[in-house]
């Protein structure tokens, strides 16, 4: 078995983990990045087909090389997946796919341990976690209820409408990743209903040259909600695990492809659906668009957690492991931490503090 020592490991080859890549370089450390997949932006590929971001190109792009899209266009989840494969080729960063972290510890001499799918070892004085926030998905109890002959699946298990049973399909939640199923599967040809509670909608449309400038005003809002501000911290607890306001999709957009919009589900009776109305609800498919959280339970240190689980950390840097730090968390600074219009500010941060002179120091567990 090999051990290799480094400087920095960066756990995920990403958005997040190539930013913190790209910053390292610069301070000629010595590092590697370690992703589970096969190729680098596996994670985007995997996203349902007509996923399409609403990060316009100036902030979808990483520093150093502007994404090759049109000028007022958004990517698709594939273009980004692809977009960020050229990016660690372009900069030489040292990413090694198809290397599951299978667990990170301290070990006996302070520094961190990584075991590796490959049999390696790793001992690293520092380490980022940039592993992603969407890996576990948010399921209501009274999912299991449900009769096994109606299909249900998460949003993050969507690709297209292959996925979907014939019939009439139920989307249980108005986030935009749940607007962008229902609009695929009415395209399909499915009756379809969307449930819960509307988070609210940006104004205009950003698919124009106006609307793209327009989302420049929403996403400075999201950048400047942060964890400083009652506003931020207020917003932090109410959000956690659930997404932000629709965004590309109105739900006039909804109506005119004929999706009934209605009550929150509120349980299952007789293996059915039942909305807060009282309501059953007959379908074939049940598409749970309910959020994500992200998956730590391979990091063995349990002073880089919470009583709740999260990552106790401060902007990213866990004070009670000197040493380590994450990028990409849900509101790890701001609303738009884990998106490509947040993360890159948090990686700064992250690489300046883990660098600063003194900042390793005995790591607690």
């Amino acid at each position: 078995m090999s051990t290799i020592t480094l400087d920095l490991a960066i756990i995920g080859a990403g958005a997040a983990g190539l930013h913190t890549a790209r910053l390292a370089a610069a301070r000629s450390a010595d590092f590697a990045v370690f992703d589970a997949d096969p190729r680098v932006g596996d994670t985007w590929r995997r996203r349902y087909r007509t996923l399409r971001l609403f990060t316009p190109r100036r902030w979808a792009s990483l520093p150093g090389m502007r994404i090759d899209i049109g000028m007022f266009a958004y990517p698709t989840a594939a273009q980004l997946a692809d977009y960020l494969e050229r990016y660690a080729v372009s900069f030489d960063l040292p990413v090694r796919t198809s290397t599951r972290v299978e667990r990170l510890t301290v070990d006996g001499s302070g520094r961190f341990q990584l075991d590796l799918s490959t049999g390696e070892t790793v001992h690293a004085e520092r380490v980022v976690v940039a592993t992603g926030a969407h890996h576990r998905p948010i399921t209501p109890a009274f999912a299991r209820d449900l009769d096994a002959g109606i299909h249900q699946l998460h949003s993050l298990d969507y690709r297209g409408p292959e996925d979907l049973a014939d019939g009439p399909v139920l989307v249980v939640g108005v986030g935009n990743s749940g607007t962008d199923i229902a609009l695929d599967a009415a395209a399909s040809g499915h009756a379809t209903m969307i449930a819960g509670r509307v988070p609210g909608e940006v104004p205009g449309r950003i698919d124009t040259p106006i609307g793209n400038l327009i989302s420049e005003i929403f996403i400075r809002r999201l950048r400047n909600t942060t964890i400083d501000t009652e506003k931020g911290r207020r917003f932090q607890e109410e959000h956690r695990g659930h997404g932000v306001n629709l965004v590309r999709n109105h739900m006039t957009d909804l109506r005119k492809a004929g999706i009934r919009h209605v009550a929150r589900v509120a349980g299952v009776v007789r293996g059915r659906p039942v909305l807060e109305d009282g309501h059953a609800v007959d379908a074939a498919t049940v598409v749970w668009a309910t959020g994500s959280l992200p998956r730590h339970d391979w990091v063995d240190i349990p002073a880089a957690f919470d009583a709740r689980g999260w990552p106790a950390h401060e902007r990213g840097v866990v004070p009670a492991v000197p040493g380590l730090a994450f990028v990409g968390l849900p509101f790890q600074y701001s609303v738009a931490s884990p998106t490509l219009m947040g993360m890159g500010r948090d990686a700064q941060y992250v690489v300046d503090r883990l660098f600063a002179v003194d900042a390793k120091a005995t790591v607690t567990t």
